[in-house]
Parts: structure tokens; sequence; C-alpha cells
């Protein structure tokens, strides 16, 4: 079964959630990321002309090749402090749900919002 937590987080205030700063990006390059732990993709993702072109290390390889993640639009924290893994620096994270065996499943946006667009 999958890693759903078995109870809710503690409750938070609203201003809280309006710290974390989620935007939407589209994926413009992904490859291999062979020196990362886990198996993992190299991406670079677009957030319009205020954020620009950020880079993240995404633990995906189960459910997606990286020729069907370019230009595709995720939803991505994008004021985490950069994280160093392993000879890269990731900038941003990537937001998924775990599936029945654990795996990320991407947090996608279906229909039209421009890059760089913060979700509310």
């Amino acid at each position: 079964m999958g890693q759903a937590s078995p109870k809710l987080s503690p409750t938070i205030a609203f201003e809280d959630f309006e710290r974390v700063d989620i935007r939407v990006g589209t994926i413009v390059s992904a490859e291999a990321f062979p020196e990362a732990r886990k198996p993992a993709y190299k991406l670079a993702i677009d957030f319009g002309p205020t954020f620009g072109v950020k880079r993240s290390s995404a633990q995906v390889t189960r459910h997606y090749t990286t020729d069907q993640l370019v230009g595709r639009r995720v939803a991505a924290v994008v004021n985490f402090k950069p994280r160093q893994i392993g000879p890269f620096m990731s900038e941003v994270l990537c937001l998924g749900f775990p599936d029945d065996e654990g795996e990320v499943v991407l947090v996608t946006v279906d229909r039209a919002a421009p890059n760089g667009g913060k979700l509310f």
C-alpha cells in the first residue's frame, strides 16, 4: 500500500500557507542524474520572466521518461533555500503525490496558466 500519512498534519494558520510560494512552470529540459543516490532526473523548469529557469532534482523515473517530461507543466515550491544534491544544486521542489507503491506522480496543471503563476 502507499505511503499516505495515517493522520492529518497539525492545523496551521492561513498565513503559514501563504509563506509557501508554489508556482507553475514548464519543464524545458530533463536529463538522467546518475550521481543521485536514488534514481532521479535533473530538470530545468521555466517559471516565466520574473523567476526565470530554475533547476530541480526529481525522483520521478518510475512513471516518466525524460522525453515525457519536457513540455509538462508542473507545480513547484520556489522559495526553499537551494539544496546541494551530489554535484547538482536543486533550486525548487517539484510537487507530487505517492502512488500505491510510494512512487512519485507529479502535480500538473490541466489548463493554460502563465509560467510563474502563484497557487492560491
